[in-house]
């Protein structure tokens, strides 16, 4: 049997799930409902969203409301009444009258362990908070967010140096897969879903400017590299360093430890840029991107811009 399917997301993380659809026999996707195109980049050239992208490539119908709720491109979602509304980090809220259009099941590819982090940046998050892992869950949806009784999860380890870019391909994978193994079993209803558990919920909102913002003298080596890779390539992290706004991408923290004030430059060579941080900690800058430039390897920063920095001098600039 052929499953009729109207999938609905915008980011690179749904474009596996969307391609699996297209590709399997059992599944005709009818159309695909994306965020309209936005501005990027420095001139602020209108972009497509990568599953807009994916989803022309194989000539799907596009739906870009600005505002699913009341909008026409709903109406066409209810009127195409597909067996399966699908949907992978679409962005916003579905009215009921739009989850009721599905004739079997409307369901969610969510990129977390529910109902931890629910909300639109749980992998962020997740890398912020130090976890060892997430994971995706399928759910069902319901108005309310992301708290449909969850079909089914899969759990994926987070590695010292994953970051949002990296966590998101593997996810993205996790979920295809996962997705592709649910469907048929609630079509059938060969399933047990599992009501989530109030008392265990947790919140990712969506990152607001100011989290983009280091703290060398509240935050250790370790927090600081948990919090610049649990927001790159998204929401680069950054710090005030000698008047000038520098977004830090990569680090390590070490396990040397100083008396030297958080921010102050505790060892340099040609190569290689030592930072203390809180509670004596210090961390190691690998990458950086400053103001107005590309993003670099330490090295060439020390050998431009940084090349007159000295032990001893304070490096970032502490917010109080």
């Amino acid at each position: 049997m052929t499953y009729s399917v109207v999938l609905m997301g915008t980011p690179s993380f749904a474009v596996p799930i969307l391609e699996a659809l297209l590709e399997n026999s059992n599944y005709d996707v009818k159309a695909v409902v994306t965020q309209p195109d936005r501005p990027q980049g420095r001139k602020h050239t209108l972009t497509p969203s990568p599953v807009k992208v994916a989803a022309q490539a194989h000539d799907v119908p596009v739906l870009q409301p600005e505002k699913i709720s009341g909008s026409p491109e709903m109406q066409q979602v209810i009127d195409i009444n597909p067996d399966f509304i699908v949907t992978a980090a679409f962005g916003q809220f579905l009215p009921t009258k739009l989850l009721d259009a599905a004739k079997i099941a409307a369901v969610n590819t969510h990129a977390s362990l529910l109902p931890k982090y629910r909300g639109g940046a749980p992998v962020h998050y997740a890398i912020m908070n130090g976890d060892k892992e997430t994971g995706v869950s399928i759910m069902y949806m319901v108005k309310k967010m992301d708290a449909g009784d969850v079909i089914d999860t899969i759990k994926v380890p987070i590695t010292s140096t994953d970051n949002v870019g990296t966590m998101f391909d593997k996810l993205s994978i996790a979920g295809r897969d996962l997705l592709l193994k649910t469907l048929p079993k609630i079509a059938t209803g060969n399933i047990d879903p599992v009501v989530q558990n109030e008392e265990e919920v947790s919140f990712s909102p969506n990152i607001p400017h100011d989290m983009q913002n280091l703290n060398f003298a509240t935050e250790t080596a370790q927090e600081l590299d948990w919090h610049i890779r649990g927001l790159y390539p998204t929401h680069p992290a950054f710090v005030q360093v000698l008047d000038q706004r520098v977004k830090i991408t990569d680090v390590t923290p070490l396990s040397e430890l100083t008396t030297q004030e958080p921010g102050t430059i505790v060892e340099k060579s040609k190569k290689q840029l030592k930072v203390a941080s809180a509670n004596g900690t210090v961390v190691q800058i690998n990458r950086l991107q400053p103001a107005g430039k590309s993003e670099m390897a330490i090295s060439a920063y020390l050998n431009g811009a940084g090349k007159d920095l000295e032990v001893g001098q304070k490096w970032a600039t502490i917010n109080e």
